[in-house]
């Protein structure tokens, strides 16, 4: 089958007071590993300064060991920041960017900012991203937990429940639609925002949404394991949901609502994750899942029926290549694309855990979990970098990968647009009142 391509993963990337524990060689080392042979990684603004952010994350990109390429976040609007916009798209090859809902006072975006920066990426044919939380309520809700005095990880999740993901869905969605313009829902965690995306693609909007792994198999009850180091690796946002989420999830994936799997990797070991021990607040947010995406859908999705294997390449690969415009480069075995091909033995058992995964962290959401469908081999851009158990790449032997912008979710766009002028029968030329 085609390689993998992972739409949302953060190597390197300092949040929370330190850096996630997986730098692109070891990150491209556990993707190798499982299947995956091309990630998209979100470049952070230096103070909001889009240029030196993609500076920043070159220099974090030198030891990679896969092809890779950047959607890029906007934490800040002004002129400079629109201007640049412009030059990543044109000159960079960054054909997305992601707007946060969430995380009031550090990445947070308000709906002014939001609404500039969806006009501005659909003059660039770039594709907006959200990450849906109502960012003002979670700080309401997580100072309602301190007050409770709730601080361990169960706060987490019960300080942002899922209603908050579905307004902030909801919210983007009609943002996006005012605008004309795409939307892509980053890691879909919960059936509100679910019903949001199927009700707005019901009525022929063009939203995409990406449900992560950790949302697909898991459920919130690790929150409230008494041992903290157990509890706390299970903290991501949006939270891991309660059982029954994620069976939803699973079905809005096998009937084409949302479209792709990511991962949303971001890793923390366990001495990290303490930082939290006494304020849920600062256990800094991330699961693993960069190694085992590729596995558990078979498990979950292939192996139970709830999918082709078809379908399996495409929400693994050919799905994401066509959104961000590098189909058929990528995703696809044909003549002309990247030899990015893996072979998937289905009937071979696997045993999760942080013993044997490549990831620099300690702890492993998925510990213990097997299934079947194992990747027994990675071929990356026509070598084989994954054989037998035994990994065979190199720190810097990765490609940046340019995405374009204007790609086929923008098509329809522009005939929309003409349509909505021509139904406003305005202006209506009226005669001059009379004094």
């Amino acid at each position: 089958m085609p390689g993998g391509i992972d739409p949302h993963t953060h190597l390197a990337m300092e949040f929370m007071g330190t850096v996630t524990i997986d730098d692109f060689f070891s990150g491209h080392a556990a993707a190798l590993a499982g299947g995956t042979t091309m990630h998209i990684d979100f470049v952070i603004p230096v103070n909001g300064n889009l240029t030196a952010g993609l500076e920043s994350y070159k220099q974090k990109a030198a030891n990679a060991a896969m092809d890779y390429g950047f959607h890029m976040a906007i934490t800040k609007w002004n002129d400079e920041v629109a201007r640049e916009m412009e030059v990543m798209v044109k000159e960079h090859g960054i054909n997305s960017f992601k707007f946060f809902m969430a995380y009031k006072g550090s990445l947070m975006v308000t709906d002014d900012l939001l609404l500039q920066g969806l006009q501005k990426c659909k003059s660039l044919g770039a594709l907006a991203m959200v990450h849906a939380e109502n960012g003002d309520a979670v700080a309401e809700g997580q100072q309602q937990m301190i007050d409770l005095g709730i601080t361990g990880p169960e706060g987490h999740a019960l300080s942002r429940p899922p209603i908050l993901e579905g307004e902030a869905t909801a919210r983007a969605i009609r943002l996006a639609k005012f605008i004309n313009t795409p939307l892509y829902v980053v890691h879909v965690m919960s059936v509100d925002a679910m019903e949001e995306i199927a009700k707005a693609k019901r009525e022929g909007q063009k939203v995409i949404g990406e449900p992560v792994v950790s949302g697909l198999v898991l459920d919130d009850s690790w929150l409230w394991n008494p041992d903290f180091t157990i509890a706390s690796k299970y903290v991501m946002s949006p939270p891991i949901r309660e059982a029954g989420h994620g069976k939803a999830l699973q079905a809005a994936l096998s009937s084409g609502i949302l479209q792709l799997v990511g991962t949303d990797h971001c890793t923390f070991n366990s001495t990290q994750k303490a930082f939290g021990s006494d304020d849920f607040r600062k256990i800094p947010n991330g699961v693993n899942g960069l190694e085992e995406r590729m596995h558990i859908i078979w498990d979950s999705m292939v192996e139970t029926g709830k999918i082709s294997v078809t379908d399996y390449v495409r929400v693994t690969s050919t799905e994401c290549a066509k959104i961000f415009n590098i189909y058929p480069r990528k995703g696809a075995i044909l003549e002309g694309s990247d030899a990015d091909i893996i072979i998937l033995n289905p009937e071979r058992s696997f045993v999760m855990g942080a013993h044997t995964h490549h990831s620099r962290s300690n702890t492993n959401v998925y510990e213990g979990r097997k299934g079947k469908g194992m990747v027994e081999v990675t071929i990356s851009r026509g070598r084989v970098v994954w054989e037998d158990g035994v990994l065979n790449i190199a720190p810097g032997s990765g490609r940046y990968v340019r995405m374009l912008p204007f790609g086929y979710i923008f098509d329809g766009i522009e005939k929309s647009d003409a349509a909505y002028r021509a139904s406003l029968r305005a202006p209506v030329q009226r005669g001059k009142a009379a004094a």
